[in-house]
């Protein structure tokens, strides 16, 4: 598409022409990026930005969950009801859902209960199907904790009968694939996840975490090239959501923002910096529900365990509104706290 067939003033399509930059490569950049990157004024970028979605768009925009008809009312449980009420009965059955934290925040250990409440009839928040969990990061434990939260499920689950809890063979159905580079990820969740999803033996994936790759792939000055693997990756799993009506949990790491604007969450360890999600705007429009996750001070008791709180915050969302819960992280899981803990 040549830039004479949209309706721009001829200042702005000569600056877009000396940038060198498509139609589409405008879209992979945010607008502070393209403002610094052509020139233009704030109000120039917009209009730049609008005309460029606007021809490159094949149907009229519809709200997100419109776009997924009858499936917009299923839920996947989270495995704890005071987490699922923040939610609204869990996350969308369609959809990419990011959760992004700190270090230590929980993020995993959530993901991996997701793992487990998946497998459960639709009646008890599940999917009866199982999970693909593809790891890029070494750091935690996931077989080990994994084998923790199966142990843990009758104490976790007291909706659920014993006998079903116990004729549920967990590990079995949670596939664990490891991605080290860009290349085995794109691999994994174009060839091996699919398979999986055709053939009915998974309904939920969760990528852990979509940032480590993307940040440690490219060089600050790579970021277009960034941005375009980012959107191609994002395309992948959203086709597979779409596809087999599969919710797609992404973890993502955050990043430290010093300008009080821009913060969504203030630093556990100092107060001071805040922080954000990981990779930019061009992520963020990708995703359909974005939830955070941090570790608070101080200790909560549950018997003869102790735990640092955590919160689960819901930062936007279509069906959502703004608001968060307490939680807890205990041997057999992640439990919300009530008002009164």
């Amino acid at each position: 598409m040549d830039w004479d067939q949209l309706e721009l003033h001829p200042r702005i399509i000569s600056a877009v022409r000396r940038c060198a930059l498509s139609v589409r490569a405008v879209l992979c950049l945010s607008a502070p990026d393209l403002q610094r990157l052509s020139g233009l004024s704030r109000s120039d970028t917009q209009q730049l930005l609008t005309a460029a979605a606007t021809a490159c768009r094949r149907h009229a925009p519809l709200p997100a969950l419109l776009s997924r008809g009858l499936q917009s009312s299923l839920r996947l449980s989270v495995g704890c009801p005071i987490l699922d009420e923040l939610l609204r009965g869990g996350l969308p059955a369609e959809g990419v859902t990011e959760l992004s934290g700190e270090s230590g925040a929980g993020k995993t250990q959530l993901a991996l209960q997701v793992c487990l409440s998946v497998q459960y009839p639709t009646q008890y928040g599940g999917l009866n199907a199982g999970a693909v969990f593809i790891s890029t990061e070494d750091s935690f434990p996931v077989r080990r904790r994994l084998q923790q939260l199966i142990r843990g499920q009758s104490c976790l689950r007291s909706d659920v009968p014993p006998s079903l809890i116990s004729s549920l063979n967990f590990s079995d159905r949670v596939y664990i694939e490891h991605a080290a580079d860009l290349a085995s990820l794109q691999e994994c969740v174009s060839r091996r996840v699919p398979l999986l999803l055709a053939r009915g033996l998974v309904r939920l994936v969760v990528v852990d975490s979509v940032a480590a790759l993307f940040r440690s792939d490219f060089l600050a000055s790579d970021w277009l090239e960034r941005n375009r693997q980012l959107l191609t990756f994002s395309a992948a799993l959203h086709h597979l959501s779409r596809e087999y009506s599969t919710p797609v949990l992404c973890i993502n790491q955050v990043t430290d923002v010093f300008s009080s604007s821009d913060s969504l969450v203030p630093s556990s360890s100092t107060g001071t910096p805040t922080v954000a999600p990981a990779l930019g705007l061009a992520w963020a429009n990708q995703v359909m529900v974005r939830l955070m996750m941090w570790r608070l001070q101080g200790t909560v008791s549950r018997g003869d365990q102790s735990s640092a709180p955590r919160r689960l915050q819901v930062v936007f969302a279509p069906h959502l509104a703004r608001g968060g819960r307490g939680a807890g992280v205990w041997r057999e899981g992640v439990r919300g706290l009530t008002e009164t803990a």
